[in-house]
């Protein structure tokens, strides 16, 4: 279709397609009109001026919602202030509660402690008074007790209630140093038993009065014969009583098997015995090799140590004084200080005179131990001199 026939068509129909016919007609030449005060803009100024508008147009496009987030941001920055706060108001209160808690344990504690340290005391006070009775109520039975030795085997308690009630009133005897026929056995047992060893052949015992006095008086049988070969040895219990070592003979290299009645018999002729007794091992009941004899005047020790080398049961014993235990414990250097020192007074007298002269004693040159180096001239020295 040709422009004009379409026109013309619609033309010719109708008078009302006339503004149809406008829009087919040729287009007008565009009109230039020139800019005012310049130059015509640059591409790159234009495209920088599109990119200005565009910015600003997303500026102002974005502004608004940049802001409502900061004043949300403000408003739970707020929030998270008083919910941070009361965090930290409860954790002070429960670091409070703690610190109270743990107070009052240590209070509990320092209370309990200080309760064990007063029991303790009072129980350590308690108990260092139970002590001292019990040392006194020792000490006054040991008063009240009497040691009886060198009692045969086949003793017992009706035969020394026989021996001791007519000095008073018996509280209790023991028999004691009993050594039982089989290890199982206990001594307790073999004495109320009589299950003895064989080996055994002498026993001890112990015969505690209500009174004193009656003790003493009981050491009057010291010495009475018993049964034949038993010559029985009456002594206190309490440890005061010391043994007299004025009256009194070591004997050394004895029998392991030799009795006490033996030992009596060989030194009857030197005076009246007050009592022997042979050291016993208290497992095997045999004698360890060594003794001592208690006599009734010093003169009898006298001719003891001249049996020093006799024969008793096939062996030498050795006789000896007991010593002393008070002058033992005296060093020797502490009794020969003062002699030695007035010893050595008189020599500095003898060696020093008034007249002597004393001078004063020179200090020695320390010699060095290096070696002397030999001195050595020159070669032109020594040509000079030749």
């Amino acid at each position: 279709y040709v422009v004009g026939q379409v026109s013309g068509s619609l033309g010719a129909a109708a008078a009302p397609a006339a503004p149809l016919a406008r829009l087919f007609r040729a287009a007008a030449p565009p009109v230039l009109v020139a800019v005012p005060g310049g130059s015509e803009p640059s591409r790159a100024a234009v495209g920088s001026t599109a990119a200005r508008s565009k910015d600003q147009s997303l500026s102002n496009i974005q502004e608004p919602p940049v802001k409502a987030k900061k004043a949300r941001k403000k408003e739970r920055s707020e929030a998270e202030k008083k919910l941070s706060e009361r965090e930290n108001a409860l954790e002070q209160a429960d670091e409070e509660e703690d610190q109270k808690l743990f107070q009052n344990k240590v209070k509990q504690k320092r209370k309990a402690s200080q309760a064990i340290t007063k029991s303790v005391n009072s129980a350590t006070g308690a108990t260092a008074k139970q002590q001292k009775r019990r040392r006194v109520a020792d000490k006054a039975a040991d008063r009240r007790t009497v040691f009886v030795g060198n009692l045969p085997v086949s003793c017992t308690v009706q035969v020394l209630t026989s021996l001791f009630k007519k000095y008073g009133q018996i509280q209790s005897i023991r028999f004691r140093s009993l050594i039982p026929a089989e290890d199982t056995v206990s001594k307790k047992v073999a004495a109320i038993k009589h299950k003895v060893h064989p080996n055994a052949k002498s026993v001890n015992a112990y015969v505690v009065f209500k009174e004193e006095c009656d003790a003493q008086n009981a050491l009057k049988e010291n010495g009475t014969e018993i049964a034949s070969g038993f010559h029985i040895r009456v002594d206190t219990a309490s440890k005061t009583s010391s043994h007299d070592s004025k009256r009194s003979v070591f004997l050394g290299n004895l029998s392991y098997d030799i009795r006490d009645d033996a030992v009596r018999e060989h030194f009857q002729v030197c005076g009246d015995i007050v009592g022997v007794r042979v050291v016993r091992d208290r497992s095997t009941g045999l004698g360890k090799g060594f003794g001592y004899v208690l006599f009734e005047n010093t003169d009898a020790v006298h001719l003891a140590l001249k049996l020093n080398n006799s024969v008793l049961m096939g062996r030498k014993i050795r006789v000896q004084r007991v010593a002393d235990k008070r002058k033992e414990q005296k060093s020797p250097d502490q009794s020969r200080a003062p002699k030695d020192r007035v010893h050595r007074k008189k020599k500095k007298e003898k060696s020093c005179s008034n007249d002597s002269f004393v001078g004063e004693k020179a200090n020695p040159i320390k010699k060095s131990t290096k070696p002397k180096r030999l001195k050595t001239t020159p070669r032109s020295k020594t040509g000079k001199n030749k």
